[in-house]
């Protein structure tokens, strides 16, 4: 093997499984493995009629299909500045439309480095350029999300969102259109695995200027970029890698009162915003509250800075019928976390309409019921120390959706709580 293979730090996509060395020419077998054609044409020779890495039977299935994206982006690699390297050429067929296509196409570091460019005069048009490209690359290619990934740009892009020059060095409107193009694209790249250490690089939101950058974003953003900016939350809420960020963030009254408001799908906006927008954001606040709720330490903060009253806000809001929210089920699981605590229990005797609001949750017609096992929990643990609470779940009809929760197909825990419920409710 040549040197330069040994040395180089080789992305472990751009590696066969069968060899562990460089692909030559990848082509990919029906089972959606990748593997190095003089390997696999190897393994098949020798008689073997199952995919290597997944062991699933080939039968008559063997066709090798050119797999010309890996071989691009690693052509792309390798042409760096510090890879003056080619791959062995490829039949003559196959090398001239790959050349053709790789003359049309930048390399991933020469988009990297459009990305990392000084703010100055002109330097926005490049930028929205280059973030086009890595967008339309992320959403056509596993391979090349995967490859940007590794190649570092999540870190590139977060700080083109929350490392954007003050208003007075801006140059025209670009820079914003830079910010929310960077949002998408780093959304579109972030690893879905919580365990991923990949999603270290949100701990940028520690510094307090980024941390500043993002509350302002949420305050003055639009509503696509609110919506991306709570996944992010969300994100840093689940993620093994961004614990202490998290507890940051909880911590953050900031954080909250840019947060909260956005759960009402008539909340605060800079400009008015599609419906669609405005929607898309409100679900995605109230998935990133219930992400911090989920973490026993983040809910002293959360109740205090008027989390439940938030929560159960938009509850009534989807209980109205005026447009079908998807973070019901979110919203109701960060209710029955905070009613956990007599703090919290408290928070939700207290708010106005907020018992009617579970009642109402308990059993939906055309709904899929998804959260009534966290309503009736929360119901459950708030009638338990509240006698007016009880009364208010009583006269808002709690009986009767209960006795159709149990006539229901729900699960059989939702099924034992609502029945302690009701026994509850007997004793009054």
């Amino acid at each position: 093997m040549a040197d330069w293979r040994r040395d180089m730090s080789i992305p472990h996509l751009f590696r066969c499984p069968i060899s562990l060395d460089i692909f030559t020419d990848p082509v990919t077998l029906c089972t959606g493995q990748t593997y190095d054609r003089p390997c696999i044409e190897r393994w098949l020779a020798a008689g073997h009629r199952t995919c290597p890495v997944t062991m699933q039977p080939l039968g008559d299935a063997t066709a090798l299909v050119p797999n010309r994206t890996l071989r691009h982006l690693i052509e792309r690699w390798l042409s760096t500045d510090q890879h003056h390297h080619h791959l062995p050429e490829p039949p003559a067929a196959a090398a001239a439309a790959e050349a053709e296509a790789d003359a049309e196409e930048p390399s991933l570091a020469a988009l990297k480095r459009c990305l990392q460019q000084p703010d100055a005069a002109g330097a926005g048009k490049v930028k929205v350029g280059a973030l086009k490209k890595v967008m339309t690359l992320a959403s056509e290619s596993d391979v090349g999300r995967a490859c940007m990934v590794q190649l570092g740009f999540l870190p590139v892009l977060l700080q083109l969102v929350f490392h954007a020059p003050p208003a007075s060095e801006r140059h025209g409107g670009e820079a914003v259109v830079v910010e929310e193009l960077a949002l998408q694209c780093a959304l579109g790249l972030m690893p879905s695995s919580a365990a991923s250490p990949q999603l270290g690089c949100l701990n940028v939101l520690k510094s307090e200027a980024s941390l500043a950058s993002l509350v302002g974003l949420l305050e003055r953003g639009r509503g696509r970029t609110r919506a991306g900016l709570c996944r992010l939350l969300e994100a840093v809420a689940t993620a093994a890698a961004t614990r202490e960020l998290a507890l940051v963030v909880a911590a953050s009254p900031r954080v909250w009162q840019a947060l909260l408001p956005l759960l009402r799908h008539d909340g605060p906006a800079p400009t008015p915003a599609p419906p669609h927008d405005a929607h898309a954001a409100s679900d995605a606040a109230v998935r990133a509250v219930a992400a911090i709720c989920a973490s026993e330490p983040a809910r002293g903060g959360a109740i205090h800075h008027g989390a439940v009253g938030a929560l159960l806000g938009h509850l009534s809001w989807a209980a109205s019928g005026k447009c079908a929210s998807g973070a019901v089920p979110s919203a109701l699981a960060a209710v029955e976390a905070l009613a956990a605590s007599e703090a919290g229990r408290r928070a939700v005797a207290r708010a106005p309409g907020g018992t009617r609001a579970l009642v109402r949750h308990v059993f939906m017609m055309n709904s899929s019921n998804d959260g009534s096992e966290h309503a009736v929990a929360a119901l459950l643990a708030v009638c338990r120390e509240s006698r007016a609470a009880r009364s208010e779940a009583a006269a808002a009809g709690v009986v009767t959706q209960l006795l159709l929760l149990l006539q229901s197909q729900c699960g059989a825990r939702a099924k034992a709580k609502a029945r302690s419920l009701l026994k509850l409710l007997k004793s009054m």
